[in-house]
């Protein structure tokens, strides 16, 4: 029995029985326990000449050697040959108890199992078999309560890391953490989408090629899988839904809870995973929202019917490791209550902005890690000016370091109608139209009330450079920048901007 049938608790190593002064426990033969990490799995008592077949595998046999009618050493074939039974049938340890048949353990015995590699244990006078069994279970219990104790807690942190604003980097983190080793999320396509924790690149290449075994939606293919690439653990995951993405892990010990665990983090990682659309539906939703926020109103306000959106702009703010990842968007899209987002080209990813559209009653709100600006609610046939008036709220926002900001129609604009009042800033801003610095850098600097410091600090230049470029719009503009209503005009100008 080379393959034991492994119980429903975890083993208890047979060193933990030896520590225990109260048993008084004696290991006289055999590899030494603790070294070899000789684990028992549960206790049998056996007075026959053969136990071989009362035996599951994995037991501490005791004995008090009734069947050994004669303990001297001419006993040595018997005892060889009972010894060698045990270890055939997957026995772990022997526990030779010394009363009331022996007074002392057959030295032929001990000789039998250093032969045989069996852990050979002396049962003082003072301690029963029953003692012995309960020690056992006694431990098994603490060692499954601490068990389920990691486990839970190990599914309270991959919990609450899915409830973060990078939740898929945060879950793959909590899982390597638990499990000690290394957990990596692949696309459909077999492509590395996330990962934490390290491991030796030997192993991460046993690792991807197992992620081809299990199932990424077909049937028939397995859900599972695991491997090893030398003292590696390896293990492969199918997420639920059908598309094809897989989690995988490494470890370099595989303790009895790491597949639970390993099983939340991929109903978690499903969940997230599901908003995370298909290379072709990603495409169809980002062509959707560039429709929509380009095209004739006449051509598009079907798709969306008579209801009123908010254009929503949002770049990662200070808080944000997993950067423009199309999870991350799909993350932010969740937290807002949107499935049409449009995360910037992979060429773009760091200056470029996500995109999503919000219904109305969906009022966008502070999201961990984001910078927002936020659209008045329109119409399908106010969503392009909707687009310009969410840009223009994430400068703001940029510049005033708020997490998010709002466009309110009021004041003069709420006085014009749309067509003069564009018509008016063209004209006045004419002399920067090709100079989207100076345009910038103007803008931030009227947002700020003419701070220096504070639009150097938004920007990211120097003070110097802020002021000479402030200068030059002024000799451009032939405008008194100090003038509070030059001031206010320019502003407004530049509010119905969308450079």
């Amino acid at each position: 029995m080379a393959d034991p049938t492994a119980p429903p608790t975890p083993p208890v190593p047979l060193a933990a029985l030896l520590a225990r002064e109260d048993l008084g426990l004696r290991q006289l033969a055999g590899p030494d326990a603790r070294a070899a990490g000789t684990a028992v799995q549960w206790v049998h008592t056996s007075e026959m000449a053969d136990p071989y077949p009362y035996l599951l595998g994995g037991e501490l046999l005791l004995t008090a050697g009734v069947h050994i009618t004669d303990p001297s050493d001419a006993a040595g074939d018997y005892l060889d040959a009972y010894v060698s039974r045990i270890v055939a049938a997957g026995g772990a340890a022997l526990g030779f108890g010394v009363a009331p048949v022996h007074d002392t353990v057959p030295r032929a015995l001990a000789e039998a199992c250093d032969r045989h590699g069996l852990p050979l244990v002396e049962v003082p006078r003072r301690t029963t078999f029953s003692g012995v069994a309960r020690a056992v279970w006694r431990l098994m219990a603490e060692a499954r309560h601490a068990e389920l104790r990691r486990v839970t807690e190990a599914q309270q942190g991959l919990a609450t890391a899915a409830a973060r604003t990078d939740p898929v980097p945060a879950v793959l983190r909590q899982l390597a953490s638990r499990l000690g080793g290394t957990a990596v999320l692949y696309g459909p396509d077999g492509t590395e989408l996330q990962s934490a924790g390290r491991t030796r690149e030997t192993a991460r290449d046993a690792l991807r090629g197992l992620t081809g075994v299990v199932g990424r939606g077909e049937p028939g293919t397995p859900a599972s899988a695991a491997d090893t690439a030398g003292d590696v653990h390896l293990a492969a995951y199918a997420l639920g839904g059908g598309r094809g993405f897989v989690l995988a892990t490494a470890t370099e010990r595989r303790e009895p809870g790491d597949h639970t665990i390993a099983g939340a983090a991929v109903v978690l990682l499903s969940l997230l995973t599901g908003e995370h659309q298909s290379t072709s539906e990603a495409a169809r939703s980002a062509a959707l929202v560039r429709l929509l926020v380009g095209a004739a109103p006449a051509e598009v306000a079907p798709l969306l019917g008579a209801g009123h959106w908010h254009v929503v702009h949002a770049r990662v703010g200070v808080g944000l490791v997993a950067g423009h990842t199309p999870l991350a968007a799909a993350a932010l899209a969740a937290a807002l209550g949107t499935a049409l987002v449009d995360p910037p080209d992979a060429a773009d990813s760091v200056e470029g902005a996500v995109r999503l559209l919000v219904p109305a009653d969906r009022e966008p709100a502070v999201t961990d890690g984001w910078v927002l600006g936020v659209s008045a609610p329109a119409t399908a046939t106010g969503l392009s000016a909707a687009d310009a008036q969410a840009a223009r709220a994430l400068r703001r926002a940029e510049a005033t370091r708020a997490p998010l900001v709002r466009h309110h129609a009021n004041g003069l604009a709420a006085l014009m109608a749309p067509e003069e009042a564009d018509a008016h800033a063209r004209v006045l801003l004419a002399p920067l139209t090709d100079n989207e610095a100076l345009t910038s850098t103007l803008r931030t600097w009227l947002s700020l009330h003419g701070s220096w410091d504070r639009t150097a600090v938004a920007l990211g230049i120097h003070r110097n450079t802020v002021r000479q470029r402030i200068t030059r719009c002024e000799s451009l503009l032939g405008s008194d920048l100090n003038d509070p209503d030059i001031r206010m005009e320019l502003w407004f100008a530049l509010t119905r901007t969308t450079t």
